[in-house]
């Protein structure tokens, strides 16, 4: 006979005494973390990706100073997670959402995309309950940041260039950044004064692949200077 052991749960929950001193408006300021990596099923399965979110959540820990409790480890993407990461979110935060799964294009109907195409990342069930596309996820994680809030994406999936639906994407072959603001105009881009930053795998017209080489392109909805 095999014994199935459920997997460890890499997920730790605050003390009281630390939720206490979380709580909106005496709190200090935060360090936090979502990690989502989808193996999917049959012909879409990765293999790569539950040990992806476990170097990163490792890489957090003991180079970045984030708390085990601060950071949500999850095999399938959700709304209310997402939602999570940015509740409450004061000045002098630090938030990071990092996705590795599969990523999808679709035309645009709106007018607020510049290549005609919405940027998606997929949940486990995609097939059956859809995607989540990049204005769903601007409105999500983008707008709630407030003034001196930070969030750096990391999204390693196909067609993730602009999946943040940021005002500005910087060109690493002109070395500039350019406006990446909607067409249409009726479409909100930007943060609530914080500052976003998103990394991807791959421009918005190409394919991520396993591989130990990947392409970066890099976003902000301010214009950022590195010294």
């Amino acid at each position: 006979m095999i014994s199935r052991k459920k997997p460890e749960s890499l997920n730790k929950m605050p003390s009281p005494s630390e939720i206490r001193r979380s709580s909106p408006g005496t709190r200090t300021a935060t360090k936090r973390a979502l990690l989502i990596g989808v193996t999917y099923k049959k012909k879409y399965m990765l293999k790569g990706t539950v040990n992806d979110v476990k170097s990163m959540r490792e890489l957090l820990i003991k180079n970045f100073g984030f708390k085990e409790e601060n950071i949500q480890v999850l095999t399938d993407l959700q709304m209310n997670t997402m939602e999570w990461l940015v509740k409450d979110c004061q000045a002098g935060d630090s938030l990071v959402f990092y996705f590795s799964g599969h990523g999808l294009r679709k035309p645009d109907f709106e007018g607020d995309e510049r290549d005609g195409f919405d940027k998606n990342i997929c949940p486990v069930d995609f097939l059956t309950e859809g995607m989540i596309s990049d204005s769903e996820i601007n409105s999500l994680i983008v707008w709630p940041l407030k003034k001196d809030v930070t969030l750096h994406a990391i999204v390693d999936a196909s067609h993730s260039g602009t999946v943040l639906d940021l005002e500005h994407v910087y060109n690493r072959e002109q070395k500039r950044w350019e406006d990446n603001s909607p067409p249409s105009g009726n479409a909100r881009k930007h943060t609530d004064g914080g500052l976003a930053i998103s990394i991807s795998a791959c421009q918005d017209h190409e394919i991520a692949v396993d591989t130990s080489v990947r392409y970066a392109v890099i976003q902000s909805d301010k214009i950022l200077f590195l010294n």
